[in-house]
């Protein structure tokens, strides 16, 4: 401690002069806390009792006082423009939705009609219970209770509805839906029961129906579940990819079919409501409303008589042959219109609008002939003799042969130690090109596919290229999922996949629709359609037009060419000509009795050892100025002469009566 003396007056100093006090001359200090108690030498009670301020502050300690209460300001201030200015809007829809809410209002989904403005769907309102997760208790025991008295109400397990829940946690402001399907008065019941439930609503929907009835009768054609498909659920996968688009977590949506090719024109766009929602998220009053805009309807090509009488026939001839499986193709050759598309067996798409049970979707999972299996399109079998139209074009086209060339068939082909026959023992004897259609000889697609002795055929690569151009080994582009490509063997493939290389016996094979080639029923049916109509093959299509369910306006969705022209007119003119002899004198005379004209070609297809041969049959009519094309597929049938003609001969009888109705 040190003194000093300034004007008469005495300080007193620490060592680091970090503070001071004024003193008096010969006085004594006496620490006391902060303070210090001056005594003089006598004693005075006034002077003792009196305190001086320890000042414990310097000048650096101010300067960082005033600079942590400028900072905290400065802090303070920016955590108020954050507040109010970058996430006030935010905070103010955050606040208006505790009272205020967005309810979307579901569209009409557009009908689906056949070709004659017949309507196949149906929509039947219905209800749905949600949730809406924002609305639950945030406590957990206060959830787990209202989640076991909403399982209690819908008779569902609480686990399984708080998974659910859990599920579409992320997306807190979106109704779930819970029960799907309530009837009117179930609804209203779990209304009421549920309005002490807070985040529980009753919402209306619609459920899809799938019928075609006409003047109050269904015509069971459900071979047209196929067709049609369904909608159902979108699962969280789905939901996550489409939100963008404006789905909801209890949104539908086409899941096969033309419901699904055509989603977007089928579904329309929501409307919305704005409501005042009490502390529950009950509404309570309407604000405002946007109506919502129904999707389009779509009109189908397909012609419910022709899918019905066609069903018809194919079920009863293969009910008395004791078959199962089959598939059929009905096409316009003029422009690729699909007509009638039949898979058997076949399914029901009410089984899956809204959601399957458990127990029948096990029902047609089990069900050994696959019901759900869309033959017709996406079915690949070995082609047998129906692929020969396409060959015998091909070598017309490259010049291998010409309408006059002939081979002699005595049965077949020895090459080596193998023998390549022909189906009918002795032979055919002399055979040109028509009468190789007529007869499905194969002797002479032998020689002009892999060619014998010194005659020189197509070839594996050049077959392989015509056969591209007729549409086989790749989609064709219907517009229904599902389709498959079918398959051409070749050189490469054999060597990667069986390590041995290609022989003129595969040629052969390939030349008759053997061996490993695939086809589709609907591959069948173009390539006849490309050879009734001069050889232009079309892109297959289920749809026809669009139409607006508020104006009436229709669109129709045009015509694609796949291929304008495979081969010349002329060439493609002796097929059509050898197809017509087929029906004149060949495997086809059963359709020599019809009214009309036609032209067809049968098909046996081996493909398994120790199971009956495919049965195909391809034709059309009428002959000189062709209007429809039918393929028909019996799996298992054993030859298309002795079930699958027979059908087609059945369905042009019933199709000559119809067409002079419409």
């Amino acid at each position: 401690m040190k003194e000093k003396k300034e004007n008469n007056i005495f300080f007193s100093t620490n060592d680091s002069g970090d503070f001071f006090v004024p003193l008096e001359k010969n006085t004594e200090w006496v620490e006391d806390s902060i303070f210090f108690e001056k005594k003089q030498g006598r004693h005075d009670p006034s002077l003792q009792s009196k305190k001086f301020i320890y000042n414990s502050f310097s000048k650096k300690r101010v300067n960082i006082l005033v600079n942590f209460i400028i900072l905290a300001f400065f802090v303070l201030l920016g955590r108020i423009m954050y507040l109010q200015i970058i996430r006030g809007e935010s905070y103010l829809a955050r606040s208006e939705g505790n009272r205020e809410r967005i309810i979307p209002i579901s569209a009409e989904r557009g009908l689906i009609l056949d070709r004659n403005g017949l309507s196949l769907t149906k929509n039947i309102p219905n209800f749905a219970l949600t949730v809406t997760p924002q609305d639950l208790p945030l406590n957990i025991e206060e959830r787990e209770k209202m989640i076991k008295k909403l399982s209690t109400l819908i008779g569902k397990d609480a686990v399984e509805v708080k998974n659910l829940i859990d599920e579409y946690g992320s997306y807190s402001y979106q109704s779930i839906s819970i029960q799907e399907n309530l009837d009117y008065d179930t609804a209203l019941a779990i209304y009421i029961a549920s309005a002490d439930l807070p985040g529980i609503n009753i919402e209306r929907g619609s459920k899809r129906l799938y019928s075609d009835l006409k003047n109050g009768t269904i015509l069971e054609t459900k071979s047209l579940s196929h067709v049609l498909g369904y909608i159902g659920k979108l699962d969280l996968g789905e939901y996550e990819d489409l939100s963008s688009d404006g789905y909801l977590p209890s949104d539908y949506i086409g899941k096969s079919g033309v419901e699904k090719s055509y989603e977007s024109q089928l579904r329309g766009f929501f409307g919305h409501t704005k409501v005042e929602v009490n502390s529950l998220g009950k509404s309570q009053k309407v604000l405002s409303e946007d109506p919502p805009i129904p999707g389009n309807h779509v009109k189908l090509n397909i012609d419910t008589q022709i899918q019905k009488n066609l069903e018809r026939i194919m079920k009863e001839s293969m009910a008395k042959n004791s078959k199962s499986r089959a598939a059929a193709v009905v096409m316009n050759p003029n422009n690729g219109e699909v007509l009638a598309l039949i898979s058997l067996p076949s399914f029901d798409s009410n089984d899956f609008s809204g959601g399957i049970s458990y127990d029948k979707y096990q029902e047609y999972i089990n069900n050994k002939d696959n019901p759900l299996f869309f033959r017709a399109i996406a079915g690949t079998y070995p082609s047998g003799s129906t692929i020969k139209p396409a060959l015998a074009a091909s070598a017309l086209e490259e010049g291998i042969i010409t309408p006059e060339t002939s081979f002699n068939s005595v049965g077949g082909l020895q090459v080596g130690p193998w023998f390549f026959p022909d189906w009918q023992a002795g032979g055919h004897g002399i055979t040109n090109v028509r009468k190789s259609l007529a007869q499905s000889v194969n002797t002479f697609y032998y020689y002009i596919g892999g060619g014998y002795q010194d005659f020189v055929g197509l070839g594996v690569d050049k077959i392989r290229e015509y056969l591209w151009k007729f549409g086989f080994d790749k989609k064709l582009g219907i517009d229904v999922p599902g389709e498959a490509s079918g398959f051409l063997p070749s050189r490469d493939w054999k060597e990667e996949t069986k390590g041995e290389r290609w022989y003129v016996g595969d040629t052969y094979n390939l030349s008759i629709g053997q061996g490993d080639i695939l086809v589709t029923p609907l591959q069948i049916a173009s390539m006849t359609a490309s050879v009734a109509n001069g050889g232009r093959l079309y892109r297959p299509s289920v749809v026809k037009s669009f139409i607006n369910s508020q104006t009436g306006e229709e669109r129709f969705k045009g015509v694609e060419i796949f291929n304008d022209q495979i081969v010349k007119k002329e060439n493609i003119e002796v097929v059509r000509e050898g197809m017509r002899d087929c029906v004149v004198y060949g495997s086809c005379r059963r359709l020599s009795l019809l009214p009309f004209t036609s032209a067809g070609k049968t098909g046996t297809a081996q493909w398994s050892s120790n199971k009956d041969d495919h049965a195909w049959f391809t034709s059309f009519a009428p002959y000189e100025n062709p209007e429809i094309v039918v393929t028909v597929l019996i799996e298992e049938g054993v030859g298309g002469s002795e079930i699958s003609a027979p059908i087609a001969y059945e369905f042009y009888r019933w199709w000559g009566e119809y067409k002079k109705q419409i």
